[in-house]
């Protein structure tokens, strides 16, 4: 399984930006995804997830500014930010979950990272 982020960038407070991220190898409608990220400094945090069923969930610190979405025809999944602040600085990393067993979990993968600045 690889997968590939694209979409960081430089961007003002304010400003939006959306992630993408192509997985390959897996049967992707199946797969549990995520998107995490680490500012300078701090631990890797959550940031949202998404099912094979589209169920979705957020941290608090980007609900209602962050929205996860994944396409299961493309194989791919996006995190579309708004009202991007500083503290959200960070390399944001994709993450891909494959479906487990009643005895085992299923083996889980870690995109490159992409980083995202918030600076005016």
């Amino acid at each position: 399984v690889q997968l590939q982020a694209s979409g960081g960038g430089l961007v003002q407070p304010g400003g939006s930006l959306r992630l993408s991220c192509a997985a390959s190898g897996t049967v992707f409608s199946r797969d549990f995804m995520a998107w995490y990220r680490q500012g300078p400094g701090k631990q890797r945090e959550l940031v949202a997830t998404v099912t094979s069923g589209d169920s979705k969930n957020y941290a608090d610190s980007v609900k209602d500014r962050f929205t996860i979405s994944r396409d299961n025809a493309k194989n791919t999944v996006s995190l579309q930010m708004n009202s991007l602040k500083p503290e959200d600085t960070a390399v944001y990393y994709c993450y891909l979950q494959e479906p487990g067993t009643w005895f085992a979990p299923g083996r889980d993968y870690w995109g490159q990272g992409t980083l995202v600045t918030v600076s005016s």
